[in-house]
């Protein structure tokens, strides 16, 4: 008999439910008895955003770009835990960033956009458009802050945003 080269692969169907199947189990690579798929892993709503405002909802001047003062917003990410928000504004593609050295979880985002729109003057103050990131969380916080809408993309559509995933960083 001539065995090849090529990797065998043996499952095997365990229908115990004792100590026999829990010690196959850590014998498993990863230490656990099933995988997971990747769109399931937060059920029951967990980990989303409440109370959104869709950026169908965002007013027509916005879209269409006659108007300065509309915003969109992302994160870039650097060496972990840092990150630097960018904000670039709809009509004259000014590009506005601020550094978020302690990370970007949303009690460390809130403050830090907070501030640098504060800095604007307040004709340039009308609306924001984010993505889906845990980071917004505290999206109402900001709003009653400075007065400013945030309006939300659809999950995993990031051209929602073009002026801000176009802009070409140096």
């Amino acid at each position: 008999m001539r065995v090849s080269h090529e990797t065998i692969y043996l499952s095997l169907f365990i229908q115990s439910r004792g100590a026999l199947r829990r010690e196959l189990q850590r014998c498993l690579r990863t230490g656990r008895a099933m995988r997971y798929p990747r769109g399931k892993r937060l059920p029951q709503g967990r980990g989303q955003l409440r109370d959104t405002l869709h950026i169908s909802q965002r007013p027509a001047e916005a879209a269409d770009r006659a108007v300065p003062g509309h915003w969109e917003g992302d994160l870039v990410f650097g060496r972990r835990p840092s990150a630097v928000g960018t904000l670039v504004e709809r009509h004259s593609r000014y590009v506005l960033l601020f550094p978020l050295p302690d990370g970007f979880t949303a009690q460390r985002m809130r403050p830090a956009l907070t501030a640098a729109v504060l800095r604007l003057p307040q004709q340039l103050r009308r609306s924001l458009t984010w993505d889906q990131g845990k980071e917004m969380a505290y999206h109402a916080d900001f709003t009653v802050a400075t007065g400013i809408p945030v309006y939300f993309c659809d999950p995993h559509k990031p051209w929602q945003r073009g002026s801000n995933e176009n802009t070409v960083s140096v």
